[in-house]
């Protein structure tokens, strides 16, 4: 009797080896950008053969948004302080640190750029990175809607502009940094744009 063969290839995706390659696709997303990323040179960087990568991903497009979605959006739910200026600066605070990494500072400008000639990356994007965002923010703002706290006519999507736009640009276009209470000077910006006048 033939003892049963351990299964091999594509039966077996290790996380630790997903891991590394997700890994790998960033540092080099980071250091040459998506236009000159190639599967070859992540799996050259993670000391890989490429039959890994694509028997996780079949494109290097798909491989690029499997790796960035994992810097997408805090696990978990949108933040629930029971306050909106609480929420808002919760979701500041995710916003800086996450424009803040120096990965993600890195990343972002270029796959926007790119975004913006490559429709099918855009949607990509859209899809992954920033739809998830929005409906973070958009949790938090309807759970404020429900206790009162924001004005009925406030424009949800203006709003979620507002929240990330201010801590884009001065982290991703100005490369400026972030001194302390910036994101508490955000949050109060944000929450007397939005909130409901005191019946």
């Amino acid at each position: 009797m033939t003892t049963p063969r351990t299964p091999t290839g594509a039966a077996v995706l290790r996380a630790s080896v997903t891991s590394s390659l997700t890994a790998a696709v960033l540092e080099e997303l980071a250091e040459v950008g998506y236009a000159r990323a190639s599967m070859e040179s992540v799996a050259r960087r993670a000391g890989s053969g490429k039959s890994a990568l694509y028997r996780r991903w079949p494109s290097k497009l798909e491989m690029v948004l499997a790796a960035v979605a994992e810097l997408s959006v805090p696990a978990g739910p949108a933040p629930d302080t029971g306050s909106l200026r609480g929420d808002l600066l919760a979701l500041v605070q995710q916003v800086v640190g996450w424009l803040g990494d120096p990965v993600v500072s890195r990343i972002l400008p270029d796959l926007t750029a790119e975004a913006a000639r490559t429709p099918e990356l855009a949607e990509a994007v859209a899809r992954t990175i920033g739809r998830p965002r929005r409906e973070h923010g958009a949790a938090v703002l309807r759970r404020a809607a429900e206790r009162g706290e924001v004005r009925a006519d406030v424009d949800e999507d203006l709003a979620l502009d507002l929240l990330g736009a201010l801590v884009h640009w001065r982290l991703v276009v100005r490369r400026a940094g972030v001194e302390e209470g910036y994101a508490e000077r955000v949050a109060d910006l944000a929450d007397r744009a939005l909130r409901a006048p005191a019946p």
